[in-house]
């Protein structure tokens, strides 16, 4: 691992792989199950969970933002240290809400004219780079921050940037009774797909460790990469 931290990539999916409703900001999971019948029976589940993941929480801005930070009020400090990518997503009220939720709260971006530099909080840290390197991001989250274990919860984008460069350790996934479909709708991982048969080695081979039939129809999938 070359001194970086341990990742899991931690996610709600449907069946066929998605994870939002669709393709438009204003769906999202967290929104949208709740209120769908066969669905929100069975999510508390997925927070209990997510309860017991590991205290460092890799995000992205342009999640947080579909979930509303940038307007939220702010919130009680939790134990959890999160660390957010993000170039233009999160306003400076939405930085502040992190630094108030946040044990320790790690931006990386590559934008010299992010809010967060505007923004005086001790909890704080920024890592810039003029070209994202997130090998290079999570070797500096473990020796300048601490940090052992970290959670990946980012979109789809973002965990296909980790698939390819290999920097999932494992994986676990619960899944939700549902069909979405979408050619366009982000499936767990997205970006760019592999077209020759020379760049097979950059896919994820898994191991089970377990899968857990949950209640209402959801199961739970643990996986460690092994190559």
């Amino acid at each position: 691992m070359k001194g970086r931290p341990t990742t899991t990539l931690f996610m709600l999916m449907s069946v066929d792989g998605k994870i939002s409703p669709g393709v438009s900001d204003v769906l999202d999971v967290d929104k949208d199950f709740p209120n769908i019948t066969g669905l929100k029976e069975g999510l508390p589940q997925y927070y209990e969970i997510e309860q017991t993941t590991d205290l460092w929480s890799f995000n992205t801005g342009r999640v947080q933002a579909k979930m509303g930070v940038n307007k939220k009020p702010m919130p009680e400090r939790t134990p959890v240290s999160f660390v957010l990518l993000d170039n233009n997503h999160l306003t400076e009220h939405g930085v502040r809400y992190f630094c108030a939720r946040s044990k320790e709260f790690v931006l990386i971006t590559t934008n010299k004219n992010h809010p967060a530099f505007d923004v005086n909080e001790e909890n704080l840290h920024i890592i810039y780079h003029d070209i994202l390197s997130l090998e290079d991001a999570l070797i500096e989250l473990r020796n300048k921050y601490g940090c052992e274990r970290i959670t990946i919860q980012s979109g789809g984008t973002v965990n296909g940037i980790f698939l390819r460069e290999k920097l999932f350790d494992f994986v676990d996934i619960v899944v939700a009774p549902v069909l979405i479909g979408g050619k366009e709708t982000s499936t767990l991982v997205d970006g760019v797909a592999l077209t020759k048969e020379n760049e097979l080695d950059k896919l994820g081979v898994l191991s089970l460790l377990g899968c857990d039939v949950l209640e209402n129809s959801y199961i739970r999938l643990r996986y460690k990469v092994v190559s």
